[in-house]
């Protein structure tokens, strides 16, 4: 992998914005998502996860709040209708206006020396959030040692400065960097553990109940997981959804991909999330017990029972 690559400024048209405004919008998420929202300040960005009652995962978002009664919501457009319809079902009488603020924002993803151009510090931790001109900032975490952004600024506000970065090079990087954002064809796959949230800050464990939260902190806290995210590489296309099958076994498939792209330099890369047994069986292969064989990488954090 060369992260050379990784230099510039990419507009991301796939994903999308949910505006929530009001006197209760902290209150309100903090009680719908795995995230505290109550607590974040303006200088954070969070990631989080609205869950089914049995825990699964139906959206997973970067929030920002950049003023105390305002929270913006980044994820994919194509689960945004769904989700924000689902989140408006909860309201009720609350304080608060849920909408699709999508045209209302320019999203860019900045890699590389495109931090330092826009007046970004490229050693920024994770989760950091920063206000540059019009736009917010977001940290990302780095994609091979390549540092990342989100950028959220005004539709009408200038692009970022840097050469342009091709959409897909930054959905290559977005699974190089082992984070998982949540499509449409893995909707109510995963609780948010097997997709590693836990140990990447989605999940806040001391906030209070939220739909799922019971199943959540008992996959934590009572029972070893059998499920992780893994990132892996494969010399052929490798889809979303996709099932993956271990050793000799071609009836029971061990786990699906969660999020892929093709590698600039040939080949995909992809996040799958599978059950851990699955790494000492290995012959791992997506699609089908005889289909695309998969090689597992070094994740670019620790997991937390590792840490």
């Amino acid at each position: 992998m060369n992260p050379v690559v990784l230099q510039g400024v990419a507009r991301l048209s796939h994903l999308g914005v949910i505006k929530a405004e009001g006197p209760d919008a902290a209150a309100f998420l903090n009680g719908q998502l795995t995230q505290d929202f109550a607590l974040q300040g303006a200088s954070e960005a969070r990631l989080a996860a609205l869950c089914t009652a049995k825990g699964r995962m139906i959206a997973s978002f970067i929030g920002l709040k950049p003023e105390p009664d305002r929270i913006l919501l980044v994820c994919s457009r194509d689960i945004l209708a769904p989700t924000l319809k689902r989140l408006s079902m909860f309201v009720l009488r609350a304080k608060l206006k849920l909408s699709d603020a999508s045209d209302d924002f320019a999203l860019f993803g900045l890699a590389g020396s495109a931090l330092t151009a826009n007046g970004i510090d490229a050693n920024a931790a994770p989760g950091r959030s920063v206000e540059v001109g019009a736009a917010r900032v977001a940290m990302l975490y780095p994609a091979d040692g390549v540092p990342r952004a989100l950028w959220v600024a005004p539709a009408d506000s200038e692009a970022p400065q840097g050469p342009v970065l091709d959409l897909v090079q930054w959905q290559w990087s977005e699974v190089r960097s082992g984070v998982v954002t949540l499509t449409a064809p893995v909707v109510e796959a995963f609780v948010p553990q097997m997709v590693n949230y836990e140990s990447i800050g989605g999940v806040n464990f001391k906030k209070g109940c939220y739909p799922g939260q019971e199943v959540v902190a008992r996959s934590q806290f009572r029972g070893t997981l059998k499920r992780r995210t893994y990132l892996v590489q494969g010399d052929a296309e490798l889809a979303v959804g996709q099932e993956v099958f271990a050793g000799s076994d071609t009836d029971q498939p061990v786990g699906s991909v969660a999020q892929s792209a093709p590698s600039p330099d040939g080949g995909w890369s992809a996040l799958v999330s599978m059950q851990i047994a699955a790494l000492d069986v290995g012959d791992l292969h997506v699609g089908a017990p005889d289909g695309v064989a998969i090689r597992v990488e070094p994740l670019p954090y620790p997991l937390l029972e590792d840490i």
